[in-house]
């Protein structure tokens, strides 16, 4: 008896339930806080080209976990619009000047694509102390001839960085002998990744088993690439005068101390906040210069900030 009565007020519970349900439903209308369905907006697995390289070193796409990698890379980069739209416009901002000094170098034009990936093209500084956009270590800017000290710091200097990571890479290069070594042990340091050859018994980037952030450097440079020179065919859409361009400047010599650099820019038409801008080495309103060294300093024409003057 006790059991038959159980099973009832179940019954009636769900049967109360069920009622109040349909009626909420029935209820509804057209602004219901069960929104609709976004009808216009689609994620699509994406094709993986047939043939990638690296400074014309081919990627073993036939193996099944390097196809796997660079998929993820072409995903992540490609549904994470903001960023790679933001890597577009900066792109056309600095590439122009960092691949004549590639060229200058012998350095092939695939390694802007580093450049990009490091610091997404902004003076960042990465929690291990790498600095710029090229993330420098401060052993290594020194040790290849970068001032560093309170009042300069030179990894912030896009010309003069850029000078030290091709001649970097051209170590690199030197030593393991190509240029996907070279890149990757820009990442996890020639003697690291020479550790690492020795020990796994191999001689290819695409053989080593790596940890996660020097695992993924090649392919995030390859994604990028396949990325930035085929917008079309990822659903990135922009117009030229969308991107960003670098202001027409020129340079003044300084061979002396500068005690105020606030004065220093209004002398030239400019404020200190322009002149940082163009000049994020100085990294004090005040420059010492006992050894009376030249620096060129950056300045942008007056009317590109104050077009009305």
């Amino acid at each position: 008896m006790k059991l038959k009565k159980t099973i009832l007020s179940i019954l009636v519970i769900v049967a109360s339930f069920v009622v109040l349900t349909s009626s909420f439903y029935n209820h509804q209308d057209s602004t219901s806080v069960f929104p609709k369905p976004i009808l216009d907006y689609n994620i699509y697995a994406l094709p993986i080209p047939e043939s990638l390289d690296f400074c014309q070193e081919a990627v073993p796409l036939n193996v099944p976990d390097i196809k796997e990698r660079i998929d993820r890379e072409l995903l992540v980069n490609t549904y994470w619009q903001s960023n790679v739209l933001l890597l577009f416009k900066r792109s056309n901002k600095y590439f122009p000047i960092i691949e004549p000094i590639l060229a200058s170098y012998g350095v092939p034009d695939d390694f802007k694509y580093l450049a990009l990936i490091e610091s997404g093209l902004m003076n960042v500084t990465s929690p291990a102390g790498a600095k710029g956009f090229w993330q420098i270590m401060k052993s290594t800017g020194k040790e290849y001839g970068l001032e560093i000290n309170s009042n300069v710091d030179e990894r912030y200097n896009l010309i003069l960085s850029t000078k030290v990571a091709c001649r970097y890479l051209l170590d690199a290069k030197s030593k393991f002998g190509s240029w996907t070594l070279a890149a990757a042990a820009y990442n996890a340091g020639m003697n690291g990744m020479a550790k690492e050859l020795e020990r796994q018994s191999v001689s290819d980037y695409y053989d080593l088993l790596l940890g996660d952030e020097t695992g993924r450097y090649i392919f995030r440079i390859l994604a990028l690439k396949e990325i930035l020179n085929h917008p079309k065919k990822y659903g990135i859409n922009f117009e030229k005068e969308d991107l960003y361009s670098h202001a027409p400047t020129y340079s003044v010599e300084v061979d002396t101390a500068v005690t105020d650099f606030v004065q220093f820019a209004q002398r030239f038409g400019i404020n200190y906040k322009q002149l940082k801008i163009h000049n994020p080495w100085l990294r004090e309103k005040f420059l010492n210069n006992t050894s009376r060294k030249k620096y060129q300093i950056e300045l942008p024409e007056p009317k590109y900030y104050n077009p009305n003057n």
